[in-house]
């Protein structure tokens, strides 16, 4: 038990858009039974969280979400991972904390360059549906939850556990700029994981980012966009080899 734990990893696993930290629980129960350590904060607004909705919540309280953690339980050394909108949280955290992270995961994420705002990565189309999609469910506050299918979640099962969890989001989080002083990812190492059975469109800008840059590792998993609930064993295996 003990050298398990002495040889065990740390991971920091970040939840996207409409989701918490509830949707990592597969993946979280597979890296724990295997020695290793694990948090799966949920950001203001969100999951059981949802009761702090409010239109104040920008990228930099998502930031400050996962540094407080980190600070709170003083981790270091650690596998840090970003799923689609916690990219961003994820490129803030290694901003503000770069010595504390051994390596940067962007799970199918969304990337967005400091002083850029997420809407400014997404097409004009998609950005003109959700700020009428917001309007109308929410005066503008959030994103209405969409279906499961659209995460590439198309078990029966599994589709029903995702929608009874997903949370409308806080547009302000997609139209506040990210603030960060260096480059995405501050020069650490980093691996971008392209999930690709369905393979989420939205995302094409930001895989054709980091496929123009210096310096990231690529992985392919053949699963649809929430690949912690549809193939929590491929995944578990990737995060715990993606670092040695």
């Amino acid at each position: 038990m003990t050298a398990a734990r002495t040889s065990g990893q740390t991971f920091v696993l970040v939840h996207g858009a409409w989701h918490g930290g509830w949707c990592w629980s597969r993946v979280a129960d597979r890296l724990r039974g295997a020695g290793h350590r694990v948090f799966t904060p949920t950001q203001t607004g969100l999951g059981e969280r949802k009761h702090l909705l409010s239109k104040d919540i920008t990228l930099d309280t998502f930031t400050a979400d996962i540094v407080n953690v980190i600070e709170a339980e003083e981790l270091s050394d650690i596998v840090l991972v970003g799923h689609s909108f916690g990219g961003n949280a994820i490129s803030g955290v290694a901003d503000r904390m770069r010595e504390r992270i051994r390596h940067l995961v962007y799970l199918d994420s969304l990337v967005v360059e400091g002083g850029k705002a997420p809407f400014d990565n997404l097409a004009a189309d998609v950005v003109a549906a959700r700020r009428k999609a917001a309007e109308e469910s929410s005066g503008g506050v959030s994103l209405p939850n969409p279906p499961p299918s659209v995460f590439g979640v198309l078990d029966p099962a599994d589709a029903e556990w995702v929608r009874r969890r997903l949370a409308p989001h806080p547009i302000s989080t997609y139209t506040s700029k990210l603030n960060i002083k260096g480059p995405v990812g501050n020069n650490l190492p980093r691996t971008y994981v392209h999930c690709t059975n369905p393979s989420y469109g939205a995302l094409q800008a930001s895989r054709d980012w980091v496929k123009a840059q210096q310096g990231w590792r690529w992985a392919d998993i053949a699963t649809g966009h929430d690949a912690m609930v549809s193939a929590p064993d491929e995944l578990t295996r990737l995060l715990i080899g993606v670092s040695n």
